[in-house]
Parts: C-alpha cells; sequence; structure tokens
C-alpha cells in the first residue's frame, strides 16, 4: 500500500462501520504497518449493538448500554494488540444514519492524521446496509479534506489510496480482490485480536479459514523468484487508480 503521506509519521486510517468489522478484515494490515512505524487510526462508527451483538442480546437482562459498554472494550482491547488508536463515533447501527455533524468529525481527522492509505468496507453489500454507508462517508469525507476551501489555513489531504477490506459475502458484494498483503508475520497478533471480540465468537473460525484461503492466492500471484511462504493473507480491492513509473 503505497505511502502518500509527508508528515514524519506516516499514518493509516480505518473507517470501521461496527467495532468487529477492522478486526475480521483489516487487522493483518493494522499490525503490519504499525510494526513499520505507521500510525494507525481506527473509527469506528458503531458499536454494532443491535444488529451484530446477538450473542450478548441472548443472555438476558442486558441492556443497549451494557451491550455498547462489552462491545466496546472488546474493540479497544483488539485495538490495543495490533498497535492502533482507536476512537469510537457511536452514531448507532441497524439503522445507521451519518449526520453532517459526523461527516465533518470525519474530515477533521483526515486533516490530522493526513494519512497515506484508508481502508474501509465494500461499495456494495445487500446484506449489511451500515458496510457501504460507511465506505461512503470515508470517501466523501476523503473528497472534503482535499478542498483547500474547506477550513482555509487547515493542510489539505493529498489523495490517499482508497481499499475495500473483505465483505463477508464476496460474490453478492460485487468484490474482487486486486490487492493481497501477507500477513503471515503477524498472524498471532490478527488471530488474537479476533480472539478479543466475544460477541462473535462463531467468526473466528471463519475468518481464520478465509486468511488461510487468500494466502493461497497471495502466494499464486508473486511470482517464482520472489516466491515466499505465504500462509496468510488479507485481500482488498483498490478503488482509486494507481500512479507508477513502470508496470513491471
Amino acid at each position: 500500500m503505497s505511502n502518500s503521506n509527508t508528515t514524519d509519521q506516516r499514518a493509516g486510517l480505518v473507517v470501521s462501520a461496527h467495532s468487529a468489522d477492522f478486526v475480521w478484515r483489516s487487522a493483518g494490515a493494522i499490525a503490519v504497518h504499525a510494526a513499520l512505524g505507521y500510525r494507525m487510526k481506527v473509527i469506528c462508527l458503531s458499536f454494532g449493538e443491535r444488529g451484530e451483538s446477538a450473542k450478548l442480546w441472548r443472555k438476558g437482562d442486558m441492556t443497549l448500554d451494557k451491550v455498547k459498554s462489552a462491545r466496546k472494550e472488546e474493540a479497544q482491547r483488539a485495538a490495543d494488540v495490533l498497535g492502533a488508536e482507536i476512537e469510537f463515533f457511536d452514531v448507532g447501527d441497524y439503522p445507521m444514519r451519518i449526520s453532517d455533524e459526523t461527516l465533518m468529525r470525519l474530515v477533521d481527522v483526515y486533516r490530522e492524521l493526513q494519512p497515506a492509505f484508508v481502508l474501509s468496507h465494500s461499495v456494495k453489500d445487500p446484506y449489511n446496509f451500515d458496510h457501504p454507508l460507511a465506505m461512503h462517508v470515508a470517501q466523501e469525507a476523503r473528497v472534503i479534506a482535499q478542498a483547500e476551501g474547506h477550513n482555509p489555513g487547515q493542510k489539505v489531504v493529498g489523495a490517499p489510496p482508497v481499499y475495500a477490506f473483505e465483505p463477508h459475502q464476496t460474490e453478492q458484494c460485487e468484490w474482487v480482490p486486486n490487492t493481497f498483503l501477507d500477513i503471515t508475520h503477524v498472524w498471532d497478533k490478527k488471530r488474537q485480536a479476533i480472539e478479543c471480540m466475544a460477541g462473535q465468537e462463531h467468526l473466528w473460525a471463519y475468518y481464520t479459514r478465509v486468511a488461510q484461503q487468500r494466502g493461497v492466492q497471495a502466494k499464486r500471484n508473486i511470482g517464482i523468484t520472489a516466491a515466499r511462504n505465504i500462509e496468510y493473507a488479507e485481500g482488498y480491492m483498490r478503488l482509486t487508480p494507481s500512479v507508477v513509473g513502470e508496470l513491471a
């Protein structure tokens, strides 16, 4: 993932619809770049308190505040494992709605962070409308953060590449990976972060298999001369063009 940041410390931004999304889909990328010295920041738009916390609700004697607190604690522990900052916007979910105030709050994050790349959800997802909404606000905030006329005097954002991480139902979401990131050397951290998400334990094995399958695909795409042992990888669909000096 390329670097468009000109500050002393490179940074990466992850916009996650719910508290666990960044873990399943981009924990490897977060750990890889944190180890490289990037300042990694996760924005959780919601805690997934209504639609993605069934295990907690089934316990009985549960309230919305209790569920939010549990999911926040899980996400914070996962971020700590990965070496990332995390900020919770708490906009609600099922349904999720993004106000202008929330949009501008995210613009402020862009301006302050100056990310070298942005990770968020697939553009389409017929199973979860919060996910494409998160990607939409991530891209809209990016455009506003690039505008010289928005809060003149602030440093504008360049053109950080935007990557859509893997949705749960890839075919129905029209998501096709064109970028594979080797996460073999940080897999233990990703698995540790996954195991922080006790509210969705049923997904632990699923996303382990996804990482293994993407690892096989990644290994097949690096060529013989660059061959190395890739066991785990994450797939991404880059949404913005690459600007290169050569095609090799």
